[in-house]
Parts: structure tokens; sequence; C-alpha cells
């Protein structure tokens, strides 16, 4: 499901979100176009036609790479896939993003991806300490797997959890914000975090509130993605 129509002309990034919920998807679009469309991108959504409503164990997360290369591999066979510029895979785990990344030409970034790259580089260049704030107990070893990836172990500070479920959290923001504010109080008091991603695509306009009344650093999934896509993209002209 698009959650736009293309402009004629424009460069187009695709963001799929691997999560089959619309709403969600809507949102983190609206994140993404306040990065990308000064730049003369247009952002569509779409969004996962099966699967969970939100990714919460390993299982989900595996399945959910099939859902992103397809939906991904039919937008770009359609009347406008020439004009795709770059994807973002947007969900914190980054389902398929490799596979795509192998296939095609163009650039394909995760917004795990973007975040740890963000969360571990302090603006002047150095590595420093991060950890994750996030809802989904049992993602903790795949969010640990994920900063592996990238090569950035030693600075991972670890992750910390809500003391709720996530599902029960989407159902109510201002639960949401509280008890991720206090898991990043946790991530930067006891565990030294001097960043601290708020782990996961549904938790973005949570992760834009806490960036706003925070004192430490909060590190954004959508806006981290898009920067690191921007950054991949060739120059026109």
């Amino acid at each position: 499901m698009d959650t736009d129509t293309p402009r004629p002309s424009a460069r187009i990034v695709l963001l799929v979100n691997p999560n089959t919920n619309s709403s969600t998807t809507a949102m983190m679009v609206d994140l993404a176009k306040e990065t990308l469309e000064p730049h003369g991108l247009q952002v569509v959504g779409i969004t996962a036609s099966s699967g969970p409503s939100m990714i919460v164990d390993p299982v989900s997360l595996a399945e959910s790479a099939r859902h992103v290369t397809e939906a991904v591999q039919n937008y770009l066979s359609g009347p406008d896939g020439g004009r795709v510029a770059g994807v973002i895979v947007a969900a914190i785990g980054d389902p398929g993003r490799a596979q795509l990344d192998g296939e095609l030409d163009i650039p394909v970034i995760g917004i795990g991806q973007g975040s740890v790259h963000a969360a571990a580089h302090a603006r002047d260049g150095e590595l420093r300490r991060f950890g994750m704030a996030t809802s989904t107990p049992l993602l903790v070893d795949a969010l640990g797997k994920l900063v592996a990836a990238h090569g950035l172990s030693e600075h991972f500070a670890g992750v910390r959890l809500t003391t709720s479920e996530p599902l029960a959290l989407a159902a109510d923001p201002e639960r949401q914000f509280h008890e991720l504010a206090e898991a990043v109080s946790a991530a930067t008091e006891n565990d030294g975090s001097q960043a601290v991603i708020i782990a996961g695509g549904p938790l973005s306009a949570t992760a834009r509130r806490l960036a706003e009344t925070t004192a430490v650093e909060i590190i954004q999934p959508i806006p981290s993605a898009c920067r690191l896509l921007l950054a991949a993209l060739p120059q026109e002209g």
C-alpha cells in the first residue's frame, strides 16, 4: 500500500514499513519528509501487505524480510520504479536490507543502520558509548547482532526496556513516552550512554518528543536513516 502519489519527475525515496499498520507508515513518512523533501526528494511509503501490525519477536522480524523485498521489487517494476533514488527499511532490525542492498544499484538504508551510525559517532567524529531504549524484550538479541554487524559492539552499552509490553504501549502514547523516558534515564545514569537510540519504527513519534524534552542526545531512527541516505545518494548536476 502506497501512502503518497508520486509527483512527475521528482526523485523518489521508498520508505518500507515491514509492519502492516498503515498509520505507522504515514507517521514515519511525515518524519522522513522533513529531512528529504528540502533536497528535492519525494517520500513514498509502502506498508507490508501481510505479517504482524508490530514486529515484536525474532520470528516475525525474520519473516518480514520477504515482505520487504517483495514490496520494493514490485514497486521498482511499476511505472514509477525508474525514478526511485533510494530505499529506507523502516524497522529497527533492518529486515531485508542486506539482500536489497546486494540486488539494487541504489542506496538501501535501514533505520537500525542509520541509528547505530548516528549514535556511535559524536559530532566531532569521535566514537562514543551509546545505548538503546525500546519496548520489545524479545528483540534484544537481534539488536545486539545489529550493532555487531556494523562493528560497534565495544561501544554499545546495551538495551534498556520499558516495563510494559509493546502493544499496550502502542495503544497509550503517554504511557509509552514516560516508560521510554525512564529507560533512557537508566541507559545514561546506569550504563554511561552518551547517546540513546529509541529502537523501533513505531516509536518514532515518541522518539521525536523525547528528543525535544530530554537532556541526553536522543537518536531518532527515521531522521538518522534519512541523513545516511542523503550522504549515500549521488548529487544531481
